[in-house]
């Protein structure tokens, strides 16, 4: 059984709620500026831009991961942007995770402001595709952990 901790950590147990997800097969730059971007929202209205992204109505602005990103004209402050779907899907999926937390601890989920959001590579999966001649060339699939906390203010 793997054993893993939280970046975070000194967080008030009467108050806070986290949730991660680990492994997850997503891109690790798409959830990087997703997390960034949501993070110190409340949590209904990052759950609500989540669900916009996924329907393509909204963009995340990319601010580091941005060369050859198109620009969007629905951000604010901001040029470059992208519609990451499959990553905000996971997001939203351990956001919703962290309110049930809440939930079950008895804190009250419409005053939930988030307050950590990060994400790390994961594992590598190697493998190879095999090509003509007796050759073959490598196939890399970067796995991405995510982790939320949330606290009532």
């Amino acid at each position: 059984m793997p054993q893993f901790g939280y970046s975070i950590f000194g967080l008030d147990p009467d108050r806070t709620a986290i949730a991660s997800a680990r492994e997850a097969d997503i891109s690790p730059k798409a959830a990087r500026e997703i997390c960034n971007h949501i993070k110190g929202m409340f949590l209904d209205k990052a759950k609500e831009y989540l669900e916009d992204v996924i329907k393509m109505k909204r963009s995340i602005p990319y601010k580091r991961h941005k060369k050859h990103v198109a620009h969007r004209k629905d951000l604010s402050k901001w040029p470059a942007g992208r519609y990451p779907v499959k990553a905000a899907k996971m997001i939203l999926s351990v956001l919703e995770n962290a309110e049930n937390n809440a939930e079950f601890k008895g804190l009250d989920v419409e005053r939930m402001k988030i307050i950590h959001a990060c994400s790390q590579k994961g594992m590598i999966v190697k493998r190879f595709f095999p090509r003509a001649q007796g050759s073959s060339s490598p196939k890399y699939n970067y796995l991405t952990h995510i982790e939320i906390a949330i606290e009532e203010v």
